[in-house]
């Protein structure tokens, strides 16, 4: 069962960039990622999905139900946004308990629960919450009705190492009770920590989509390396390296491939220095996705 399902979902800003004939189907269950550069459409392809703007084309659907024509599907779904933005004057339990009245449900224990989880203090007025517990009191919101779908449009912001682990820990928890989620964000290896599949959208178009375990097994690698002399170029000309840049000793280029393959190259060069790193998400989309971008 598709969870939710974009067919050809536009949005346009007059002349300005929003998103265009995006095409996805989450099913049930998934842990789905949904990745890009910061501007590249995410928030707009969610905040269309859930009618909170009106699309200039195609459709969108949340189980079987359009949110613009069925907006009473939005009681299944638990949303946090990018950037959460609440009333200063009034205390984080108060604001929680009127969130959970739009559910005709006692969510007082279950709150309780997790602000208990996240480190919240619930007594606090907004206005004297860091940008981080304003995050967490988000995360309570969306997550105190037991949501059949969670969406989470780059969650991680603000929060410390340590809360995001318990982030992840508590998103896994409601998975495995039967929760689907889509997650939203610009970091790759967020992604790879929790989801099975991962849709790349870039200018507003989706140009991959990928299950993760073929995109881990296909990584590039960002090689730079420091000689003791200048590096003839055809020293790296091998299948699997792109992006080659020589200037003197030092050299850089993209890698995708058996790892062995190129350090026995890398092995005749006298080092000074070298790095072996991921690459960042722009160098994924010129390189791993050239085709298809």
């Amino acid at each position: 069962m598709s969870v939710i399902e974009l067919k050809n979902l536009t949005k346009q800003y007059g002349k300005s960039r929003g998103i265009r004939n995006v095409n996805l189907n989450v099913e049930e269950g998934e842990i789905f990622g949904f990745i890009g550069p910061n501007g590249a459409g995410k928030s707009t392809t969610i905040r269309t999905l859930l009618g909170l703007i009106r699309p200039t084309g195609g459709s969108a659907a949340v189980f079987g139900k359009s949110c613009i024509e069925h907006p009473e599907v939005r009681k299944e779904v638990g949303y946090l946004p990018s950037e959460v933005f609440y009333y200063d004057g009034m205390r984080v339990t108060d604001l929680l308990k009127y969130s959970a009245s739009f559910y005709k449900k006692d969510c007082t224990k279950r709150i309780a629960e997790l602000a208990e989880r996240m480190d919240l203090d619930l007594n606090k007025k907004i206005a004297d919450l860091s940008f981080g517990n304003r995050k967490k009191v988000g995360i309570v919101q969306g997550l105190l009705h037991e949501p059949k779908l969670i969406i989470l449009d780059e969650p991680t912001s603000g929060l410390d190492p340590l809360m995001q682990q318990k982030f992840f820990e508590l998103i896994a928890e409601e998975n495995r009770k039967g929760a689907t989620v889509f997650f939203s964000s610009h970091i790759l290896s967020e992604v790879q920590k929790m989801c099975g599949r991962v849709a790349f959208i870039k200018e507003g178009k989706i140009i991959k989509l990928e299950k993760m375990s073929d995109l881990q097994a296909n990584s590039y690698k960002r090689i730079s390396l420091e000689a003791e002399s200048a590096v003839p170029e055809e020293v790296f000309r091998i299948d699997g390296v792109s992006d080659l840049h020589t200037k003197g000793n030092t050299v850089s280029f993209m890698f995708r491939g058996n790892l062995n393959t190129v350090l026995r190259k890398i092995a005749s060069v006298s080092l000074r220095n070298i790095s072996i790193t991921e690459p960042d998400l722009e160098e994924i989309f010129l390189h791993y996705y050239t085709k298809e971008g």
